[in-house]
């Protein structure tokens, strides 16, 4: 559901795919979450060339009453500003800067809410992004960017429902992260009214031991640390892992293993058996309050 695959150009939209992800999960019971209204990544090409500052408020709204318009009552909740901040790249108060920051200024997400607010009322409405989990200078800078923003959006009566911590986790750096540090954050997210969607969780095996027994320990292990410490939040309500199976994670391609073996990341292995993650996950969700 990213422009790139829904826009084939600016005047038209193809929904085909989409609508067999929609149309799965309705003949199977599955809540479904769409993916992603706003992005800076996975704009289609003729983006750069036809939108300008004149159009992109147009250009914008009309792509999510489209798209969110189209499955209006059959989404669970929308992403519906992904990464909008990055702290590194020195802009005003963190933000990235992105595509949609130069055409329409920080305005953009709050106009983005309103939007897909007007065109699903029926769905949460999230920001979601990366690099809010570990205890370190750069994550501890953006969670505080990130707090910042949603501060403003509720100041300003913005329709968003939740936060999604994107939680790609790296089992080399597992122990930098602080159960204590992050619960302290997520009160702090809870307290502005908001849920909590932890959306695309995995853990990343690339710099651990080539012995599969101890990479799948190693994994399992930053797996159910960081949910017994995020589930201790009573507003975290949805756990989704970022892909269900080693054969296809999307680490395989973008952060392979120099040696050239196989990536582990997942609960299921690539023959699509559960392994000792998928085990910790089940425990943590046996272990945690109701909700």
């Amino acid at each position: 559901m990213k422009w790139q695959a829904l826009r084939p150009s600016l005047d038209k939209f193809d929904f085909e795919g989409a609508d067999q992800l929609v149309d799965f999960a309705t003949q199977h019971d599955l809540k479904l979450r769409g993916h992603t209204l706003v992005w800076h990544h996975s704009l289609p090409d003729w983006f750069a060339e036809q939108v300008t500052r004149q159009n992109a408020e147009q250009v914008l709204v009309n792509h999510i009453q489209t798209v969110a318009g189209h499955y209006a009552g059959k989404m669970q909740s929308w992403d519906v500003v992904n990464e909008a901040i990055q702290p590194k790249e020195e802009k005003p108060d963190g933000f990235r800067n992105s595509p949609w920051l130069q055409l329409l200024g920080q305005d953009y997400v709050e106009l983005a809410f309103r939007v897909a607010a007007e065109a699903d009322p029926n769905a949460m409405l999230l920001y979601n992004d990366y690099s809010l989990d570990y205890d370190t200078a750069e994550d501890e800078t953006k969670r505080n960017a990130v707090l910042r923003l949603l501060e403003r959006l509720k100041s300003r009566e913005v329709p968003v429902h939740a936060l999604g911590l994107q939680a790609h986790l790296d089992g080399q750096d597992s122990r930098q992260f602080n159960p204590a540090q992050m619960q302290r954050f997520l009160r702090e997210v809870a307290d502005l009214g908001l849920k909590i969607f932890v959306t695309e969780l995995d853990v990343e095996d690339q710099r651990l031991p080539a012995n599969i027994e101890q990479r799948d320990r190693i994994v399992a292990a930053a797996y159910e640390d960081y949910l017994t410490a995020v589930l201790a939040e009573p507003a975290v309500i949805a756990v989704l892992t970022w892909g269900l199976s080693d054969r296809y994670s999307w680490l395989s391609d973008v952060r392979p293993r120099d040696d050239g073996l196989p990536i582990r990341p997942l609960p299921l292995d690539a023959d699509l058996q559960p392994k000792l993650a998928w085990n910790a996950i089940a425990r943590v969700f046996d272990q945690a309050a109701q909700r």
